[in-house]
């Protein structure tokens, strides 16, 4: 039986001054976050599926959690 390939270890680093947030998985930089659906789209185009970005142990939140987008949040439509 074949292991499943593990993740590297995601990381949401904590806002910017403008409320932006770095993901990374491992060494290598994802892109730069603005919201939490930004997070699911970085990781789906590094091939890193995540079902469920907000409450998976996968993902290191840092700084906030997924919820928390200063200074962003009166930018996008809820």
């Amino acid at each position: 039986m074949a292991h499943p390939t593990p993740h590297p270890h995601i990381v949401v680093h904590s806002p910017a001054l403008d409320g932006s947030r770095r993901v990374t998985a491992g060494d290598e930089t994802l892109g730069i976050a603005s919201h939490v659906d930004d997070v699911s789209e970085l990781l789906r185009l590094a091939d890193l599926y995540v079902t469920d970005v907000e409450g998976t142990d996968l993902i290191e939140w840092q700084g906030g959690g997924p919820d928390d987008w200063p200074g962003l949040s009166e930018h996008h439509d809820v």
